[in-house]
């Protein structure tokens, strides 16, 4: 069995076929698509947070809405770039959320991907500390957001304030218990995995890796998931941790889903160059619902997760990605135990 939901990315452009054209046609057709995936089945609703990009950047606020608007499906994003945040006014737009959606929020969150402008986050007001890289600066503002989230009171109230305190220091409000609990960290490599099981994080590892040993994607990220789980045992957490990988996964049910998504030859791993260094890109999958399930069989990394993320075509509109969802759901879980 394994929880299956949909990654998002939220691209908007006036590209031909682009169903999607503006901002506001991302956010209420991403509103409009989890309710759907939810009525389909489906498990989950995340979307991935990019900054000066046609992308979503602002997720609270369509967290929110998805949890107003459903009832059981889980709403999270996969990633936040935290050297963007302020990790207390996060804590407060965390909880907010999180309570509207009674407990469904599962936020990922991680150092970020490759930026759109040069240093994104000193706009934002941010700058690593001496001797501090940027993905130093993101680990110190996730250490404040999980403390604060934890819910303990840090702030010296005022003797004279404009309504009553209550006794002792105060916290951040509002506060959603359970939330420490519900906070992934994206993974590129073995051993950023390892630490992530330190933190006490869930793990989520997406279609590529920062790092190539010539194995098969797959095996990797299966490798990099056994370390995580290994380095959990390790820890004196008394919570059981989740983990999700991230596939592009297309059954070719229809002509329409063999004319987007057939002989597309991405059927292999790719190996490239990220920010100077080594990355393995994971396959997708596109076939016929038979060979489908053969082809997943096989993919180790899957196999081990408990969560599977769909990344989604979501310029192609609210109906032909829930009718991927469908397919998924219905020709090809049940017969991989997922179902």
């Amino acid at each position: 069995m394994k929880n299956i939901g949909f990654l998002s990315f939220g691209h908007w452009s006036d590209a031909p076929g682009s169903q999607a054209r503006s901002a506001s046609d991302v956010l209420h057709q991403s509103i409009d698509l989890a309710v759907a995936a939810e009525e389909l089945g489906a498990d989950g609703a995340y979307f991935r947070v990019h900054h000066f990009a046609r992308q979503l950047g602002s997720p609270f606020p369509l967290l929110a809405a998805i949890g107003a608007k459903t009832s059981r499906i889980e709403v999270g994003t996969g990633v936040i770039d935290m050297r963007y945040e302020n990790p207390l006014y996060m804590s407060e737009d965390a909880g907010a959320a999180d309570l509207i959606a009674d407990g469904r929020l599962q936020l990922g969150i991680s150092r970020g991907s490759p930026e759109q402008v040069i240093d994104g986050y000193k706009y934002f007001g941010y700058a690593p500390a001496d001797g501090e890289t940027d993905a130093d600066m993101a680990r110190r503002h996730t250490d404040v957001f999980l403390k604060v989230l934890e819910g303990e009171g840090f702030a010296q109230p005022n003797p004279r304030p404009m309504f009553p305190n209550p006794p002792g220091l105060l916290r951040v409000e509002p506060h959603s218990a359970g939330l420490r609990e519900r906070i992934w960290w994206g993974a590129g490599s073995r051993a950023t995995a390892e630490w992530t099981a330190r933190q006490g994080m869930n793990l989520m590892s997406s279609t590529l890796l920062t790092e190539d040993t010539g194995v098969p994607f797959h095996e990797l990220q299966a490798e990099q998931i056994q370390r995580f789980r290994d380095e959990w045992t390790q820890q004196d957490f008394d919570w059981e941790p989740r983990v999700s990988v991230s596939r592009s996964i297309f059954p070719l049910l229809d002509d329409m889903d063999r004319a987007y998504f057939g002989g597309r030859g991405d059927d292999r791993d790719q190996v490239g160059n990220l920010e100077g260094g080594t990355a393995r890109f994971g396959r997708s999958y596109a076939a016929e619902p038979d060979g489908l399930i053969e082809q997943l069989r096989e993919d180790s990394a899957i196999a081990a997760a408990d969560t599977l993320l769909l990344t989604i075509p979501n310029q192609l509109g609210v109906d032909y990605n829930a009718h991927v969802i469908e397919g998924i759901l219905t020709h090809v879980a049940p017969a991989l135990g997922w179902r």
